[in-house]
Protein backbone atom coordinates (compact mmCIF):
# COMPACT_ATOMS: atom_id res chain seq x y z
CA UNK A 1 0.00 0.00 0.00
CA UNK A 2 1.19 3.53 -0.75
CA UNK A 3 0.65 5.90 2.18
CA UNK A 4 1.16 9.67 2.19
CA UNK A 5 1.57 11.38 5.56
CA UNK A 6 1.05 15.09 6.12
CA UNK A 7 2.56 16.39 9.33
CA UNK A 8 5.13 13.62 9.07
CA UNK A 9 7.58 15.22 11.51
CA UNK A 10 5.07 15.72 14.33
CA UNK A 11 4.48 13.50 17.33
CA UNK A 12 1.72 11.50 15.64
CA UNK A 13 2.90 11.73 12.05
CA UNK A 14 6.45 10.57 12.72
CA UNK A 15 5.18 7.46 14.50
CA UNK A 16 2.78 6.75 11.65
CA UNK A 17 5.69 6.93 9.20
CA UNK A 18 7.79 4.58 11.34
CA UNK A 19 5.00 2.01 11.76
CA UNK A 20 3.92 2.18 8.11
CA UNK A 21 7.47 1.40 7.02
CA UNK A 22 7.67 -1.43 9.55
CA UNK A 23 4.49 -2.90 8.06
CA UNK A 24 6.08 -2.91 4.61
CA UNK A 25 4.23 0.01 3.07
CA UNK A 26 5.68 2.60 0.71
CA UNK A 27 5.52 5.96 2.44
CA UNK A 28 5.64 9.56 1.25
CA UNK A 29 6.35 11.95 4.12
CA UNK A 30 5.40 15.58 3.57
CA UNK A 31 6.34 18.74 5.43
CA UNK A 32 6.45 22.43 4.58
CA UNK A 33 10.13 22.36 5.57
CA UNK A 34 12.25 19.67 3.92
CA UNK A 35 15.05 19.89 6.49
CA UNK A 36 12.70 18.68 9.24
CA UNK A 37 12.13 15.43 7.35
CA UNK A 38 15.80 14.53 7.78
CA UNK A 39 14.94 13.21 11.25
CA UNK A 40 12.87 10.36 9.79
CA UNK A 41 14.39 6.88 9.43
CA UNK A 42 16.31 6.21 6.24
CA UNK A 43 14.55 3.64 4.06
CA UNK A 44 14.30 2.89 0.33
CA UNK A 45 10.53 2.80 0.87
CA UNK A 46 10.45 6.36 2.24
CA UNK A 47 10.10 9.38 -0.03
CA UNK A 48 10.28 12.90 1.35
CA UNK A 49 8.47 15.80 -0.27
CA UNK A 50 7.79 19.43 0.49
CA UNK A 51 4.18 20.57 0.40
CA UNK A 52 1.43 22.56 2.08
CA UNK A 53 -1.78 20.74 3.00
CA UNK A 54 -3.70 24.02 2.67
CA UNK A 55 -2.83 24.16 -1.05
CA UNK A 56 -5.22 21.95 -3.07
CA UNK A 57 -2.76 21.83 -5.96
CA UNK A 58 -0.02 20.49 -3.69
CA UNK A 59 -2.44 17.95 -2.26
CA UNK A 60 -3.60 16.74 -5.67
CA UNK A 61 -0.10 16.47 -7.10
CA UNK A 62 1.50 14.75 -4.11
CA UNK A 63 -1.34 12.31 -3.40
CA UNK A 64 -1.63 11.03 -6.96
CA UNK A 65 -0.87 7.33 -7.10
CA UNK A 66 -1.35 6.78 -3.37
CA UNK A 67 -3.94 4.59 -1.71
CA UNK A 68 -4.49 6.64 1.42
CA UNK A 69 -3.55 10.02 2.85
CA UNK A 70 -3.10 10.35 6.61
CA UNK A 71 -3.10 13.93 7.84
CA UNK A 72 -1.71 14.59 11.32
CA UNK A 73 -0.98 18.29 11.04
CA UNK A 74 -1.23 20.41 14.18
CA UNK A 75 -0.82 24.21 14.17
CA UNK A 76 1.17 26.26 16.64
CA UNK A 77 -0.76 28.14 19.37
CA UNK A 78 -2.27 31.28 17.89
CA UNK A 79 -2.46 29.71 14.43
CA UNK A 80 -5.40 27.40 15.03
CA UNK A 81 -7.18 28.61 11.86
CA UNK A 82 -4.56 26.68 9.87
CA UNK A 83 -6.27 23.46 10.93
CA UNK A 84 -9.43 24.35 9.04
CA UNK A 85 -7.49 25.68 6.05
CA UNK A 86 -5.60 22.40 5.83
CA UNK A 87 -8.84 20.43 5.93
CA UNK A 88 -10.20 22.54 3.07
CA UNK A 89 -7.03 22.03 1.05
CA UNK A 90 -7.11 18.27 1.59
CA UNK A 91 -10.78 17.90 0.71
CA UNK A 92 -10.49 20.00 -2.44
CA UNK A 93 -7.22 18.39 -3.52
CA UNK A 94 -8.54 14.86 -3.03
CA UNK A 95 -11.96 15.53 -4.54
CA UNK A 96 -13.10 12.59 -6.69
CA UNK A 97 -9.53 11.22 -6.75
CA UNK A 98 -10.35 7.86 -5.20
CA UNK A 99 -7.60 8.41 -2.61
CA UNK A 100 -8.86 7.88 0.92
CA UNK A 101 -8.29 10.49 3.63
CA UNK A 102 -7.71 9.68 7.29
CA UNK A 103 -7.78 12.94 9.21
CA UNK A 104 -6.55 13.22 12.78
CA UNK A 105 -8.86 15.57 14.61
CA UNK A 106 -9.59 16.46 18.20
CA UNK A 107 -11.41 15.03 21.21
CA UNK A 108 -13.27 18.23 22.12
CA UNK A 109 -16.34 17.40 20.03
CA UNK A 110 -16.89 14.02 21.68
CA UNK A 111 -19.75 13.58 24.15
CA UNK A 112 -18.69 13.14 27.78
CA UNK A 113 -20.00 9.83 29.17
CA UNK A 114 -23.06 10.25 31.36
CA UNK A 115 -23.83 13.71 29.99
CA UNK A 116 -25.31 15.29 26.88
CA UNK A 117 -22.55 17.84 26.33
CA UNK A 118 -19.30 17.85 24.42
CA UNK A 119 -15.94 17.74 26.15
CA UNK A 120 -15.17 21.33 25.16
CA UNK A 121 -18.29 22.47 27.06
CA UNK A 122 -17.32 20.71 30.30
CA UNK A 123 -16.91 23.17 33.20
CA UNK A 124 -13.32 22.12 33.83
CA UNK A 125 -12.17 22.22 30.21
CA UNK A 126 -8.86 24.19 30.11
CA UNK A 127 -9.28 27.68 28.68
CA UNK A 128 -5.81 27.41 27.12
CA UNK A 129 -7.00 24.54 24.92
CA UNK A 130 -10.27 26.12 23.86
CA UNK A 131 -8.97 27.73 20.62
CA UNK A 132 -7.60 24.45 19.23
CA UNK A 133 -10.69 22.60 20.47
CA UNK A 134 -13.03 24.93 18.60
CA UNK A 135 -10.84 24.71 15.49
CA UNK A 136 -11.07 20.91 15.64
CA UNK A 137 -14.85 21.11 15.89
CA UNK A 138 -14.96 23.41 12.87
CA UNK A 139 -12.64 21.00 11.07
CA UNK A 140 -15.00 18.09 11.72
CA UNK A 141 -18.06 20.10 10.66
CA UNK A 142 -16.32 20.82 7.35
CA UNK A 143 -15.24 17.24 6.77
CA UNK A 144 -18.59 15.60 7.47
CA UNK A 145 -20.20 17.68 4.71
CA UNK A 146 -17.81 16.27 2.09
CA UNK A 147 -19.52 13.70 -0.13
CA UNK A 148 -16.86 13.42 -2.84
CA UNK A 149 -13.97 12.18 -0.67
CA UNK A 150 -13.76 8.88 1.21
CA UNK A 151 -12.78 10.44 4.53
CA UNK A 152 -12.37 9.05 8.02
CA UNK A 153 -12.11 11.40 10.99
CA UNK A 154 -10.24 10.05 14.01
CA UNK A 155 -10.68 11.68 17.40
CA UNK A 156 -8.02 10.92 20.00
CA UNK A 157 -8.85 10.52 23.70
CA UNK A 158 -8.66 13.49 26.06
CA UNK A 159 -5.03 12.69 26.86
CA UNK A 160 -2.71 11.62 24.05
CA UNK A 161 0.97 11.52 24.90
CA UNK A 162 4.13 9.48 24.25
CA UNK A 163 4.16 6.22 26.15
CA UNK A 164 4.19 2.47 25.83
CA UNK A 165 3.38 0.69 22.59
CA UNK A 166 0.98 -2.01 23.78
CA UNK A 167 -0.70 -2.81 20.47
CA UNK A 168 -4.12 -2.67 22.13
CA UNK A 169 -6.88 -0.06 22.10
CA UNK A 170 -10.67 0.24 22.15
CA UNK A 171 -12.79 2.01 19.57
CA UNK A 172 -15.88 4.15 19.91
CA UNK A 173 -17.84 6.62 17.80
CA UNK A 174 -19.19 9.89 19.19
CA UNK A 175 -18.60 9.42 22.92
CA UNK A 176 -15.35 9.95 24.77
CA UNK A 177 -13.83 6.62 25.80
CA UNK A 178 -12.80 6.29 29.43
CA UNK A 179 -11.23 3.46 31.39
CA UNK A 180 -12.44 1.90 34.64
CA UNK A 181 -11.05 4.88 36.56
CA UNK A 182 -12.74 7.48 34.38
CA UNK A 183 -9.54 8.43 32.55
CA UNK A 184 -9.53 9.04 28.80
CA UNK A 185 -6.05 8.34 27.50
CA UNK A 186 -3.89 6.51 24.94
CA UNK A 187 -0.23 6.50 24.03
CA UNK A 188 0.71 8.13 20.73
CA UNK A 189 2.35 4.83 19.81
CA UNK A 190 -0.96 2.97 20.06
CA UNK A 191 -2.80 5.83 18.35
CA UNK A 192 -0.51 5.39 15.33
CA UNK A 193 -1.37 1.69 15.31
CA UNK A 194 -5.09 2.53 15.23
CA UNK A 195 -4.58 4.89 12.30
CA UNK A 196 -2.71 2.31 10.26
CA UNK A 197 -5.19 -0.44 11.13
CA UNK A 198 -7.91 1.78 9.65
CA UNK A 199 -5.73 2.49 6.61
CA UNK A 200 -5.22 -1.21 5.96
CA UNK A 201 -8.75 -2.36 6.78
CA UNK A 202 -11.14 0.60 6.43
CA UNK A 203 -14.20 0.32 8.65
CA UNK A 204 -15.22 3.96 9.08
CA UNK A 205 -15.55 5.48 5.61
CA UNK A 206 -17.25 8.88 5.94
CA UNK A 207 -17.57 8.44 9.67
CA UNK A 208 -15.78 9.50 12.82
CA UNK A 209 -14.34 7.10 15.33
CA UNK A 210 -12.35 7.51 18.49
CA UNK A 211 -9.90 5.34 20.41
CA UNK A 212 -8.69 4.87 23.96
CA UNK A 213 -7.72 2.28 26.53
Amino acid sequence: MRVLVWGATGAVGSRVVHDALARGHEVTAVSRTLSRLATLPASPALHIRRGNASDPDDVAALSAGHDVVISATRPQPGQEAELVQAAKGLLIGLRSSGVRLILVGGAAGLIVPGTNHMLVDAPDFPALLRPIALACNEQFALVREADDVDWTYVSPPALLEPGTRTGTYRKGTDHLLTDAHGNSHLSIEDFAIALLDEAEQPQHIRHRFTVGY
